[in-house]
């Protein structure tokens, strides 16, 4: 059976900076790594590899020197990679992109039985969670977010008993398979390759998909098809924060400026 992990390839956000003047992003210069949950996912499909005999794919949509991202996938056991790269699927939303991602796990799951589809929680470029939901929806699968254990999976009867990280508290889940699980960080420590896994991935063929492969109609992918649109992006502003009077000492009095001062600025109704 088949498992196929979604990866992304991202820019490292700790070195992203804004152009004052364009408010657009400044990528010269700034390092691409693979998103962080995602490196969470791709460890817990080699976990049941390892645990059940799964078949492990990982894919990523993005432009060519995404290779690099795969072979990192690769390099920790993963059994094979796809690339899915083509002009027509640039400046995709969600929406699209999960479009993409969907048709691709559809063609691998006719050579293989699909038993799971793992993704990340979120991407660090995005923050929007909506990419896993969205290869769901389109594919009727069974939908796991924030998971942070799989307990079981018994592969006779495609069942898999699962926990999520919700708010204060767990929840199990018994799911039918496949499913689409999305992963947080806290369910596992991703393990690093080893040098002759690194060189033998430095050396292996990534297969890449364009839309000749996928067959999509244009007007539904890439920017075409996205719905959704990026008008501005800019630096948050703060104002200087404020110390107003002594709370350790005098506290009575520290509340009493703060409530003048809410009423200064309106921010208090009486």
């Amino acid at each position: 059976m088949l498992i196929v992990t979604c990866i992304k390839q991202v820019p490292d956000t700790t070195q992203v900076k804004i152009d004052p003047v364009t408010n657009t992003l400044v990528r010269e210069g700034v390092p691409f790594i693979m998103n962080p949950y995602d490196t969470h996912a791709l460890e817990e499909s080699l976990r049941l590899k390892d645990r059940y005999g799964f078949r492990v794919v990982a894919i990523s949509m993005g432009p060519p020197n995404a290779d690099v991202t795969l072979r990192k996938a690769l390099a920790v056991g993963v059994d094979e990679v796809v690339l899915l790269s083509d002009r027509a699927f640039g400046g995709a939303d969600t929406l699209a992109t999960s479009k993409v991602l969907a048709e691709a796990i559809a063609r691998l799951a006719k050579e293989d039985e699909l038993a799971f589809v793992i993704c990340g929680q979120q991407t660090i470029d995005g923050d929007t969670a909506q990419v896993g939901p969205g290869i769901a929806t389109r594919m009727k699968l069974a939908q796991i977010t924030l998971v942070d254990r799989v307990d079981s999976v018994d592969l006779t009867a495609k069942r898999a008993v699962l926990r999520r990280k919700l708010e204060g508290r767990h929840e199990l889940v018994e799911s039918r398979m496949p499913a689409m699980l999305t992963v947080v960080r806290e369910i596992n420590r991703p393990r690093y390759p080893t040098v002759p896994m690194r060189l033998a991935a430095a050396d292996a063929p990534v297969p890449i998909w364009n839309n000749e492969v996928l067959g999509l109609d244009v007007q539904t992918i890439g920017l075409k098809g996205s719905p959704t649109k990026v008008n501005k992006i800019f630096s948050p502003q703060r104002e200087m924060g404020e110390i107003i009077g002594d709370g350790t000492h005098d506290p009575d009095g520290t509340a009493k400026l703060l409530i003048d001062r809410m009423l200064e600025k309106d921010l208090l109704a009486l």
